[in-house]
């Protein structure tokens, strides 16, 4: 894009669509960038944002927001019909040098941290359903307990009474039968995979990853030298075959049978059976994410995979993040008999599971039966919201999909939902960008995925409306020949 104005100099403007920063902080960033190099002159007037948008092949409303961010930053100045023009203060210097502050760990994934869930919010339970008088009591009971005890160094496993009940749990719930040395505590997800990955050593093996999949798991299996290979998924689950074909030589496949992490699909039986017999007739090793594994809302839950690894070769990987708190930082995986003792003093070594404390209280939840009450009641309230969400978005957009806990709305091919899910942020809705739980372009769809668990005091309708002009916000812009 030429710039505008005599002053100005020669300045160009290009986006990419496949980079992991939004349109309008390229935008946003190229002008900054002209400004500190003097490519664009004090008192240079900028393109109207209609012009700009469809020199660039974008919203109007994506120019705008970035015009808008130059404004704040004193960058530029709106003069009315006069058009937009840079500020007359000396240019901003451009340093290559590296930061003097960290980055927040992974910004294109978790929005913030140490914040209350927003509305749509993916992960995170319903904050006003949560039993805190019941689980205060117990652990304000378990901290003076631990405070009265000898000093010693816990089980790195993860404490034993905790461990216990998760063997009948799991038993009862998932159909996994295990024993308490199968079973270690994790510091949830992250804390077990990076566990499983550490003790099996899979470092430069190739990997089945699910596809649209759980963003969180394909970085980390790249940060830890995995190759992730991604599978497309269908309305029963993730396509062995497909795998067999693309990466016949993968270590293994990281899966979530229960429901699919978006889509929600439970892996059929015919697909369970496959992969099954994959994993042990070629010596590969299968990890579940038993994702949303007890929160099923329209049926019974799915058993676990684990339930029917006759062979030894599934590692199960279950969180309390989605049922109790992300904040406990609590996962556990549950792994074969024949790898317990190399678990377990991987986790002595290198991982070793957190204090005593919370894992006592979850136990005693458990024990004393609050644990089972509060999923029948979690599952309730989730089928209610559930409803009312598709009811509040119908209106406004005809293809919805139920997945899990969300909702999922389909958008046109090309509409920028990650643009669209990051200005979502200012408005208290945290939505997904569906396009970037995909891997391969050719794949890829657009959408958001919505979370139902967490409704705000006046209901969705309004948050719908709002989700509704923001996409229309971003919709191609149509000039008409002649139009300025």
């Amino acid at each position: 894009m030429p710039g505008t104005d005599k002053n100005s100099g020669p300045f160009r403007i290009s986006v990419n669509r496949d980079a992991r920063s939004g349109l309008t902080e390229q935008i946003r960033s190229a002008i900054t960038q002209a400004i500190g190099e003097g490519r664009l002159k004090p008192g240079a007037r900028m393109p109207s944002c209609r012009d700009l948008a469809a020199q660039l092949g974008v919203a109007r409303g994506t120019v705008r927001s970035a015009y808008d961010m130059l404004a704040d930053s004193q960058l530029l100045e709106a003069k009315g019909a006069a058009g937009t023009f840079i500020t007359q203060y000396p240019p901003i210097t451009i340093s290559n040098s590296v930061p003097s502050v960290a980055l927040t760990p992974l910004p294109d994934i978790v929005c913030d941290y140490d914040t209350p869930p927003l509305t749509f919010q993916m992960g995170v339970p319903a904050t006003d359903a949560f039993p805190a008088s019941v689980w205060s009591r117990i652990l304000q009971r378990h901290a003076r307990s631990s405070a009265t005890q000898p000093v010693c160094y816990p089980d790195p496993r993860g404490s034993l009474a905790l461990r216990q009940e998760l063997v009948a749990y799991l038993a009862m719930s998932r159909g996994v039968n295990c024993q308490a040395a199968q079973i270690i505590i994790t510091n949830g997800y992250a804390g077990a995979l990076g566990l499983v990955c550490l003790a099996m050593g899979f470092r430069d093996a190739q990997a089945w990853i699910e596809e649209p999949g759980y963003l969180l798991a394909c970085k980390a299996l790249g940060l830890v030298g995995i190759e992730p290979v991604p599978i497309a998924v269908d309305e029963q689950g993730i396509r062995v075959s497909e795998g067999i074909q693309r990466a016949p030589a993968a270590s293994f496949a990281l899966v979530t049978a229960g429901q699919q992490s978006p889509l929600g699909m439970a892996l059929s039986p015919e697909r369970r059976s496959e992969l099954l017999a994959w994993a042990q007739e070629n010596h590969r090793w299968i990890i579940e994410d038993d994702y949303l594994g007890e929160l099923q809302l329209s049926s019974r839950a799915a058993p676990a995979l684990a339930s029917r690894d006759s062979a030894g070769r599934v590692i199960h990987i279950g969180t309390f993040s989605k049922t109790l708190s992300p904040a406990l930082r609590l996962g556990f995986v549950v792994v074969p008999l024949a790898l317990a003792a190399r678990f377990g003093d991987i986790a002595a070594a290198m991982a070793p599971a957190s204090g005593a404390v919370s894992h006592n209280a979850v136990a005693e939840f458990l024990r004393e039966g609050h644990f089972l009450r509060h999923l029948r009641r979690m599952k309730r309230l989730y089928a209610e919201r559930m409803e009312k969400m598709m009811q509040a978005l119908q209106p406004h957009f005809p293809q919805l999909r139920r997945g899990g806990l969300a909702v999922i709305v389909q958008l046109p091919a090309g509409i920028a939902d990650r643009i669209i899910a990051r200005e979502a942020l200012a408005w208290g809705m945290a939505p997904s960008p569906l396009s970037a739980w995909f891997q391969r372009d050719e794949l890829r769809q657009y959408g958001l995925i919505l979370g139902v668990t967490n409704m705000p005091g006046d209901g969705f309708e309004q948050c719908a409306q709002k989700l509704r002009q923001l996409v229309d916000a971003h919709l191609p812009v149509v000039t008409s020949p002649g139009s300025d």
